[in-house]
């Protein structure tokens, strides 16, 4: 690349501002095989039961809205989650998937010089943000792929603006313990906000859905967010939401954009909201076979990390031959789509959405016959 000119008010062409081009892009999961017409996508942990039907039919209805431009308060989504969680309407902020709740909360909390702290295999998501806003990304260790509290309270200082926390965590699947997130904030100053990213908390059956709302309740800088993408099966229409203090939601409504969530996604995350028993059969897919799907991967010699999520992660061999990549090359040649996540640093691993029945029987299988090769 060629080197940019120090003084970009002298340069010869627009520069972006320091830091935008050390920013590595969001990498998504792989959704073509080559010489496959129709693979099976187990690579972005998308809901393989689909969408609720009442959301397919709310957002079939809308097409005739198409002319008009979305409700910018989000109101009867607003009052639909509000009523289903029990929450606070005028705590709620609304963005085009929870991705944009993240890049809100950066422009909104972090300037250059400030720094944000993570665990080290945090959401890439939340990295682009902060660096977007030239921020410092802090990255605290974890133990055995789990979050590591004390890592992450030893990378807190006075520039520290934010700490993101997932949990269940992607892309690992680990969780740790509620009284660990209660202690994580309760050691943290005031000042700084605590986010924590729920995409997957609906998958975590027991605790975590309505402790964090509980907790961000009574405090002043818990943001605490979730989507439509993972347990509803909306990922195409880019749902995410946030329960956060009011005073935090009129400061970022200040920079969201008004017409953020479309009149369709509104709609069909309404609906889907009222589909308790579509809710409930992607939970029972989910626990049936995440427990299957780790004892049948460790029995191939695969270290599997306890998972909490609508996916698991395996660990393989650095030995030529049965590497995570070829094993993802491998699996992607029988039509089936895994994750590689050396983006994330763990370049040994795959992240395996579960699929029906058909489709982690056939993983199994594959990976079976992949850790069998002869000569591998």
């Amino acid at each position: 690349m060629t080197p940019l000119p120090t003084d970009r008010f002298k340069a010869d062409r627009p520069m972006p501002k320091p830091g935008i081009l050390d920013i590595v892009a969001y990498k998504p999961g792989k959704a073509t095989a080559e010489g496959i017409a129709h693979p099976i996508k187990l690579s972005a942990n998308e809901n393989i039961l689909g969408s609720s039907p009442k959301a397919q039919a709310a957002y079939a209805e809308a097409a005739g809205k198409l002319n008009l431009y979305p409700d910018p308060r989000t109101t009867i989504l607003r009052e639909g989650i509000a009523a289903q969680y029990g929450l606070e309407p005028e705590r709620l902020l609304f963005g085009c998937g929870s991705d944009e709740v993240f890049q809100l909360l950066c422009q909104t909390y972090l300037e250059p010089g400030d720094n944000m702290v993570q665990p080290e295999h945090g959401f890439a998501a939340w990295a682009i943000g902060a660096r977007a806003c030239g921020a410092e990304i802090r990255n605290a260790p974890e133990k055995d792929l789990h979050v590591n509290v004390d890592a992450l309270l030893a990378q807190v200082d006075e520039r520290t603006r934010l700490v993101f926390v997932a949990n269940p965590a992607n892309p690992t699947g680990t969780w740790i313990p509620f009284s660990e997130i209660r202690r994580l904030h309760e050691a943290l100053p005031p000042s700084v906000v605590l986010v924590l990213d729920g995409a997957y908390a609906e998958f975590q059956t027991g605790e975590g859905e309505r402790e964090d709302f509980e907790l961000a309740r009574h405090e002043r800088n818990i943001a605490v967010t979730r989507t439509f993408s993972k347990i509803y099966g909306l990922a195409a229409l880019r749902v995410g939401w946030a329960y956060l203090p009011a005073e935090m939601t009129a400061a970022i409504d200040r920079i969201r954009l008004p017409f953020n969530v479309n009149i369709p996604a509104q709609l069909a995350a309404v609906a889907a909201l009222g589909d308790e028993d579509f809710r409930q059969r992607s939970i029972d897919l989910v626990e049936t076979w995440r427990p299957w799907m780790t004892q049948q991967l460790s029995g191939l010699g695969l270290d599997v990390a306890p998972s909490a999520a609508n996916f698991v992660l395996a660990g393989f061999p650095t030995t030529p031959g049965k590497t995570a990549v070829e094993a993802e090359a491998f699996l992607a040649s029988r039509g089936y789509l895994t994750r590689g996540v050396g983006n994330y640093g763990l370049p040994n691993h795959l992240r395996i959405t579960i699929g029906l029945e058909e489709h982690n029987r056939a993983v199994v299988d594959g990976l079976a016959a992949f850790m069998g090769r002869a000569g591998a």
